[in-house]
């Protein structure tokens, strides 16, 4: 399975969800693929502390053993039972047991890391990571990056907001859903993408022969994406 990489290194500079991507050509398997605000308001020191309020600070340092703190998500993505996982400097994401990682002998140089899903000696699926592929200030300009990997021809879906786990909490990323066809075969493609811990754009790809994953495997897969 051939996959676009995502090479332009400059900041794009207009969106057009919705709408046919640019083209692009890579070596085999070259797919592309801040947490909430905490704080106490202003103390006057002449308002005596409730004890509605005072309970609810007592219960919430009852509790921190338990989650990762009062208000605040730092959970990491849920990896399933069974799967595997593929770790970059920056991104992880799981992949279910069928799919086999590359070394970095096998994978494209674009990619931090891949696996890939195989049927009779051929390639009917992948999931690849790319990290600063692109200049970007922002989660859209990432996405806009993103979707310059997508083959001329394919059909382009409307961008969606997602939200994937950070070490701060939950945090907000683009997901691009598209469809292209390949010697007959037709191809769903999902791409995740946003401003990693550092601030650089990453993004996570997914591209599967129809039938070859289902729904509910590429919802995990999303789902399972972490910022490190």
């Amino acid at each position: 399975m051939r996959t676009p990489a995502i090479t332009t290194p400059t900041r794009p500079n207009s969106a057009s969800s919705g709408s046919t991507g640019s083209a692009g050509s890579s070596p085999r398997g070259g797919g592309v693929g801040g947490g909430p605000r905490s704080g106490n308001g202003p103390r006057s020191g002449r308002t005596p502390r409730r004890p509605a309020a005072a309970a609810v600070t007592a219960v919430c340092a009852a509790v921190v053993a338990l989650v990762a703190g009062c208000g605040t998500d730092t959970t990491a993505g849920v990896v399933p039972e069974g799967w595997g996982t593929l770790k970059t400097s920056a991104v992880t994401v799981a992949h279910p047991p069928a799919f086999t990682p590359q070394s970095a002998g096998e994978r494209s140089t674009y990619n931090a890391a891949a696996a890939t899903l195989t049927k009779d000696g051929k390639d009917v699926g992948m999931i690849t990571v790319q990290l600063d592929f692109t200049n970007a200030d922002s989660v859209d300009e990432a996405a806009i990056g993103a979707e310059a990997g997508i083959a001329l021809g394919s059909t382009l879906r409307k961008q969606r907001e997602v939200e994937v786990a950070g070490p701060e909490g939950r945090t907000e990323a683009r997901r691009i859903d598209f469809e292209f066809t390949e010697k007959g075969s037709r191809i769903k493609g999902v791409i995740v993408a946003g401003l990693d811990s550092a601030k650089k754009s990453y993004a996570v790809r997914v591209d599967a022969a129809k039938g070859r994953l289902g729904d509910g495997d590429l919802t995990k897969i999303i789902d399972s994406i972490t910022l490190t």
